[in-house]
């Protein structure tokens, strides 16, 4: 790594430290955001969230018409009912493929500051175009995820509903904003954390604050902060210490494959750890099943401390204070296929 990114990483660690003598709540403020509505709306660009892009976008998210094999949906690995993302440790994809990474959860993806464990998408819009094309994914192509959608007549209608400025409403690209617009729905405010944030000081008891007062002044939240508590930049990971090939693989280098820069080799985007308790397993190649082994394999590998099982039982209690209202979504009725629309490969 170069001394630069260290220097500035290091600076990430030490600044919660250094303000750790004062109100737990107000050091707390200063590093994380609750969630409110204003905070979706300023994050979303270029693409107006509307009602019929909504409804359109939670049809298209739960369809697996958008799939070659016509069996994998965007909710076959980012599961609305086990935290946003898969309940294993990577996706399983066309053909019985196994994905090489963990699914990133959906849930509240829409403050990252760019989507997949190395930001190679700078929006849900983009992200939403990836796995359709992946050939470990979805394998589809655009042109036949538009001749499917193109040959459904209710796809049509809402197509033109939810975009009628456009003269060719059924687009790959429309189908992308129409699912951004539904996962920008997908956040779980109102987190006894943000309860706490907001001034309501018994909302965490004294175990799950001394845990937070852990996570302020080892350094977590150099990682993890602001409204998602992570998912706001890039961190080399293996710090102090490399992890074991089976959390770190040799052969995954992270951001680098996407910037070319061997500086940023292993380096990855933060995990955002909202609703973490709900969505074992943990890291980007889902080895670690429990939040106690991830706590203090990251306080060792990141931070270079050793804690106490009592400060990770500590650390762990706050972080399951994170779990917020989970979106109420009901799984759609998808309109029927024609005698036009393509069959499964």
């Amino acid at each position: 790594m170069h001394l630069t990114r260290f220097a500035a990483f290091a600076a990430t660690l030490l600044a919660p430290t250094m303000a750790a003598a004062g109100d737990l709540r107000a050091d707390a403020n200063a590093a994380f955001k609750p969630i409110d509505a204003a905070s979706v709306a300023s994050v979303v660009k270029n693409n107006e969230i509307t009602p019929a892009k909504i409804e359109l976008g939670s049809k298209l998210f739960f369809d697996p018409r958008l799939s070659k094999s016509q069996i994998i949906s965007c909710n076959s690995c980012h599961n609305l009912g086990t935290g946003g993302a898969d309940a294993g440790p990577t996706s399983i994809g066309h053909g019985w493929a196994k994905g090489p990474r963990r699914a990133p959860t959906v849930l509240n993806a829409v403050f990252n500051v760019a989507q997949f464990w190395d930001g190679r998408a700078v929006d849900l819009k983009a992200q939403a175009k990836g796995p359709v094309q992946a050939d470990v994914e979805m394998n589809n192509t655009p042109a036949q995820v538009e001749k499917t959608l193109s040959s459904i007549p209710a796809y049509v209608t809402e197509f033109k509903a939810a975009f009628p400025a456009d003269s060719n409403p059924v687009s790959f690209d429309n189908m992308a904003k129409a699912i951004e617009a539904f996962e920008a729905t997908l956040t779980t405010p109102n987190s006894r954390f943000d309860k706490f944030l907001r001034g309501d000081v018994s909302a965490l008891n004294d175990m799950e604050k001394k845990g937070l007062r852990l996570f302020l002044d080892k350094g977590c939240a150099g990682c993890h902060g602001g409204v998602n508590i992570g998912g706001n930049g890039y961190f080399p990971f293996g710090v102090a210490q490399k992890p074991s090939v089976e959390i770190l693989p040799v052969a995954d280098k992270g951001r680098a494959k996407v910037t070319n820069d061997p500086a940023d080799e292993f380096v990855f985007r933060s995990a955002p750890l909202r609703n973490v308790a709900l969505r074992a397993p943990y890291f980007h190649t889902g080895s670690v099943w429990t939040l106690e082994e991830a706590v203090d394999l990251m306080a060792k590998d990141q931070l270079g401390e050793n804690l106490s099982a009592q400060d990770v039982k500590a650390i762990v209690a706050f972080l399951e204070t994170l779990n917020g209202d989970q979106p109420k979504v009901a799984y759609p009725v998808l309109p029927p296929r024609s005698a036009n629309t393509p069959l499964p490969q």
